[in-house]
Formats: C-alpha cells, sequence, structure tokens
C-alpha cells in the first residue's frame, strides 16, 4: 500500500521483486502530521469518538471500489494481555463502521493471537519480522475464503506479513490489507 501514480496498473517495485502473502494493500492516507496524532489518541487515550470518524473515513474510501467484496474482515487481532491494558481493540473498532456500510461480515474470532509479542511501535523493521513469528492462529475454516484483513496503520508490514502467512497456510482464497494509513516504510 505505498503510494503509486494514480495511474498506476501494476505493483511497486519492492511488491514485483518480493510479492507479499497477500494479493492487494489499499490505505487511504499517509501515516503523517495530523492522522498520527488522531490515530495515537484514538488508540493510546481510548478516544473512541475519534475511532469512529477514523473508521468511517476508511468506510467511505472503500466503499468507492467497485470491484467485488470480500466475504468477511478479519480485524488484525490483539493479545487477550493487550486488550485488557489498552480495553478494546483500535482494529475493530474501525472496522465495525467499515463492515456496516459495506454490508460485509466481521470476523473477530477468525484468528487470535497467541503470542504476547513486544508493541510493534517499539521496534525497528528487522525486529518486527522476528517479533511476530509464530504469534497468530486460524481457528476457524478459511479455505477458499476472500478475507480483509484491516489494521489502523501498516508501517512496515510485519503484522500483515504474519497474519496473511498464517491465512495462506490455512487455504485462504484471496487476502487483502484495508488500513487507514500507510507510513513511509
Amino acid at each position: 500500500a505505498l503510494p503509486l501514480p494514480e495511474n498506476a496498473t501494476q505493483a511497486c517495485g519492492h511488491c514485483l521483486r518480493h510479492p507479499p502473502a497477500w494479493d492487494t494493500a489499499s490505505s487511504p492516507l499517509h501515516y503523517a502530521w495530523p492522522l498520527d496524532r488522531l490515530i495515537q489518541r484514538f488508540k493510546f487515550n481510548a478516544d473512541l469518538a475519534t475511532g469512529r470518524v477514523l473508521g468511517e473515513l476508511l468506510a467511505r474510501f472503500l466503499a468507492a471500489d467497485p470491484g467485488p467484496r470480500p466475504d468477511c474482515i478479519l480485524p488484525v487481532p490483539l493479545h487477550p494481555a493487550r486488550l485488557r491494558e489498552r480495553g478494546f481493540n483500535q482494529a475493530l473498532e474501525l472496522a465495525r463502521p467499515v463492515a456496516r456500510r459495506l454490508g460485509i461480515a466481521l470476523a473477530p474470532r477468525l484468528c487470535r493471537r497467541i503470542r504476547h509479542t513486544d508493541m510493534q511501535s517499539r521496534l525497528d523493521a528487522k525486529t518486527r519480522y522476528r517479533n511476530l513469528r509464530g504469534a497468530f492462529e486460524v481457528h476457524v475454516p478459511v479455505a477458499g475464503l476472500d478475507i480483509a484483513i484491516l489494521d489502523d496503520v501498516v508501517t512496515t508490514s510485519a503484522t500483515m506479513s504474519a497474519l496473511a502467512e498464517v491465512l495462506r497456510e490455512a487455504g485462504c482464497g484471496r487476502i487483502r490489507v484495508w488500513s487507514l494509513a500507510r507510513a513511509a516504510a
């Protein structure tokens, strides 16, 4: 989901050389000021009203795509310990208005985070990938499904890669990555 020219017809050079585990990625916004402050306020200060507005922005962007819709939306799961600490899953809160507006099933229990990992925002790019090895588990049948993984921000894509890989191993058909923002890697 790195920015490409509007008339681009193929993936970026990196994805052409190293194809990701997912099929498509879409992010309407760049993770920069003032959006970065809004996302941080939502995520770390439990500002759920801001989260609803951000979710509606993402829903409006995704609704503009006339293509076929996925079977379900998988918000990136939090480990139970992190969920208790934060009190909510920011990806799930963003996914609610998207699912409602697009008429797509929300599937927060499709996968779970089985390993408590360090916060990705505190790690460098290389460490982020190692941090997530073996962190996710698919625990319902996904064979042949078209699934959209949704998160707030994609930075290095380590989280999306780890999740997409376990979905792919479980037989998932098409995998899309949806995020509110894309940070410069």
